[in-house]
């Protein structure tokens, strides 16, 4: 089973209970990522482009778990960077199987094979390895030979000894659908429990810009890789609403949820989202109440115009699923729509320009750490002065 059934129990009460408690707006997944630093460099990334002194930076067991309780979303994943580089990641995972919460550790699993005994298997948690396409496809789109094959042999030792594996696959341009096709079926042989797939998000940052995909030619190729599926009878294993698949395919208008999955990190809370970084603030209450939602999303900001990514608009189809359960059921029974006409587009004509705040964001941090460790180099002079 993709997801199992204790957590679809959980998740769908907790999201029954906001719905009750008439909560517009509530986190489901928080993406906490404890730091940016990744052993690899991946051409399609927007994460690594930092100075090395914010690539050092790690948020602590404390600062995780604090994260965890203040947002009290029930599903964590932690993403960065690659979080088995963290020393304590072991005991930052434990913290939050402790609280019973659902935890997608994200990794590009170069590491895993080495670090398995720091965990142990459990319904709570869930390795989400990045896998994005077969041999040749993954290793061209890390930029680094070799990476394919140690992801897979690490995702075989961790399913010998119990853990729950997922894929995680982010779709560029240039793919084809038979391409997809064959990935969901070797996904499938390979024993995961579940594939989680998106359209990748065009980083302001990311040294490769001409590989993202618009929003029409990602209902298009999905479209057109989900009728493959069709035609020959294959059930993929999904750990994705119906309802996302079937937006992914152009059948339904969505708009951005980005409240959903919240982002902690070493700068603090992000403003709006995990694909943007447009201000942090130091409480996860105030990146719900001051962030100006209104302002972001596909018809309101450029930078979001051909964004599809699950982050955002997951939330939006589970909530979806909740409203509309009949006809959520009938996608799940049926499958998803690969003819006739997709669901209207959504008017960019109101969008506001991109405003570019990479740079004044990352001035600031270092400014600020740069001033505390002289306060710290000064108090540590008067002691010592003190002292003698």
């Amino acid at each position: 089973m993709a997801v199992p059934l204790i957590q679809q129990v959980r998740v769908g009460a907790y999201i029954v209970k906001q719905h009750v408690l008439g909560n517009k707006r509530y986190p489901l997944v928080l993406m906490l990522e404890p730091l940016f630093r990744c052993n690899l460099a991946c051409p399609g990334c927007g994460k690594i482009d930092y100075p090395d002194a914010i690539l050092n930076r790690r948020l602590s067991v404390r600062e995780c778990l604090d994260a965890v309780d203040e947002c009290e979303a029930p599903i964590v994943s932690i993403p960065g960077g690659e979080p088995l580089i963290h020393k304590e990641i072991d005991q930052i995972v434990e913290g939050i199987v402790a609280r019973k919460k659902f935890v997608y550790l994200c990794t590009n699993a170069l590491l895993l094979g080495k670090k398995l005994d720091l965990f142990k298997p459990s319904q709570y948690l869930t390795f989400s390895v990045h896998l994005d396409g077969l041999e040749e496809e993954h290793d061209r789109a890390v930029n680094q030979k070799g990476v394919f094959e140690k992801a897979v042999k690490a995702i075989k030792a961790a399913r010998d000894r119990g853990f729950r594996v997922n894929v995680n696959t982010t779709v560029f341009d240039g793919v084809t659908a038979d391409d997809i096709a064959s990935f969901f079926d070797f996904a499938n042989d390979l024993g995961v429990e579940g594939i989680t797939v998106s359209p990748g998000y065009a980083y302001e940052r990311a040294p490769d810009q001409e590989h993202f995909l618009s929003r029409q030619k990602t209902k298009t190729l999905f479209r057109d890789v989900f009728r493959k599926g069709r035609e020959r009878d294959v059930k993929w294993r999904f750990s994705q609403s119906s309802m996302f698949l079937d937006f992914l395919a152009g059948n339904q208008e969505y708009h951005c949820t980005p409240w959903g999955n919240p982002t902690r990190n070493v700068f603090g809370w992000q403003k709006p989202c995990y694909l943007l970084g447009e201000g942090y603030v130091p409480t996860f209450k105030q990146l719900m109440e001051e962030t100006a939602w209104d302002q972001y999303g596909t018809g309101n900001y450029e930078k979001c115009a051909n964004c599809m990514v699950h982050c955002g608009y997951e939330p939006t189809a589970v909530n979806d699923t909740i409203r509309h359960s009949l006809r959520a059921l009938g996608v799940a029974l049926r499958g998803v729509r690969t003819e006739g006409p997709m669901a209207p587009e959504i008017s960019l004509e109101e969008q506001r320009p991109a405003e570019y705040v990479f740079s004044r964001h990352v001035e600031k941090f270092l400014d600020e750490a740069h001033a505390t460790e002289s306060e710290a180099e000064a108090a540590s002079g008067t002691d010592r002065s003190h002292a003698a």
